[in-house]
């Protein structure tokens, strides 16, 4: 099959094409983990986005639905270098996600970083690609929305309460979780610790979450602009003083933006299991997977408590009653060093008894 990658600003790269048959648009990111590949592509943080893979071979080690992060493939597209496995090329066409392999993945990577993330199209094909449609492409490009004028949430949040139980003699913490595009693991992460979630989706009332009597309340991580985020905000807003509350990522943002802060988009984002985070003289490598971030917060009895050692943007807010992060202490994929935050927010859940 026939690949084509064309960049909004009129770059394009032709290669092979994988997965299913089709034409996507997107905004075109990198990722550098080495592995992990099935837990990135079922990311619901993805949605809306071209993933471009850093690591050159994708597939070696095939595709396990116990990986998923969600219900299924949330990426737009796929783009690697060397694609090994059959197993990965069906993955994407169960899901009816084209990918392209066999391009330069180091030229692409190294444009995003110089001149920040752009959008893109990518086409798949099982005939010939006309070079002479290139610049119907490149408009396509330009003309397609901007994350930031695209409402994701809803369309990976759940759409109703689910309870994801504990036995009831080993239950020691109970939390209402803000489902604005959760990744399994984080929900998992809890349930090891016997702690019951509940699920909600990211509109649901603040008196509803109150009125379940859990210890403390999760933000989740999720896609897009934390400022197209305004009704979650203003949950929060009524949450902040009545309730512990936590967040991971987009969770993250959106408490910044309760506390009266304000986020902004980065250049190219952090998206990998490599990043540095500096906490009380620790260091801390975490996974990521973001494009904004919060600016410095100034409000009493909330403390900045952990920084991004590669460019000082804020990793994680701290206060009496509040803990949140910008980095996946779930680690899925990446490393297991922040892992102790969910032991962290079931403490400062428990301590509001």
């Amino acid at each position: 099959m026939y690949g084509i990658l064309v960049l909004e600003d009129g770059t394009f790269l032709k290669g092979k094409g994988f997965g299913a048959e089709g034409e996507v648009l997107g905004e075109l990111v990198f990722n550098t983990c080495m592995t992990g590949y099935v837990e990135i592509l079922t990311d619901p943080s993805y949605s809306g986005q071209i993933i471009t893979m850093t690591y050159p071979l994708e597939g070696n080690y095939g595709v396990d639905e116990e990986w998923f992060e969600s219900d299924g493939i949330k990426a737009e597209g796929f783009v690697v270098k060397d694609m090994t496995s059959e197993k990965l090329d069906n993955f994407l066409k169960e899901y009816n996600i084209p990918g392209i392999s066999d391009i330069d993945t180091r030229f692409i990577t190294k444009r995003i970083r110089s001149k920040g993330v752009v959008k893109a199209l990518l086409k798949t094909s099982t005939e010939p690609i006309n070079e002479n449609d290139i610049n119907k492409y490149v408009e396509m490009a330009k003309n397609h929305k901007d994350l930031s004028e695209i409402d994701l949430v809803p369309n990976v949040s759940t759409k109703e309460t689910i309870i994801h139980k504990v036995e009831d003699d080993k239950e020691i913490s109970k939390c209402v979780l803000i489902d604005c595009g959760v990744k399994t693991s984080i929900i998992d992460c809890l349930l090891e610790r016997n702690c019951t979630v509940i699920q909600v989706p990211y509109n649901t009332p603040a008196k509803e979450i109150l009125n379940y009597g859990a210890n403390f309340v999760l933000v989740s991580n999720g896609p897009g602009d934390p400022d197209n985020m305004e009704d979650t905000v203003n949950i929060v807003k009524e949450l902040l003083g009545k309730i512990p509350i936590t967040g991971i990522c987009l969770g993250h943002q959106i408490i910044s933006l309760a506390l009266g802060g304000k986020t902004y988009k980065m250049k190219f984002g952090h998206r990998g299991g490599n990043q540095p985070v500096e906490e009380n003289g620790l260091v801390y490598i975490t996974s990521q997977n973001h494009g904004y971030a919060s600016e410095n917060i100034s409000k009493e009895g909330i403390s900045i408590n952990s920084i991004n050692l590669n460019d000082n943007t804020v990793e994680g807010l701290k206060g009496d009653n509040l803990l949140c992060v910008q980095y996946h202490p779930e680690a899925a994929p990446g490393p297991h060093d922040a892992m102790f935050l969910f032991d962290e927010f079931i403490k400062l859940g428990q301590n509001n008894k």
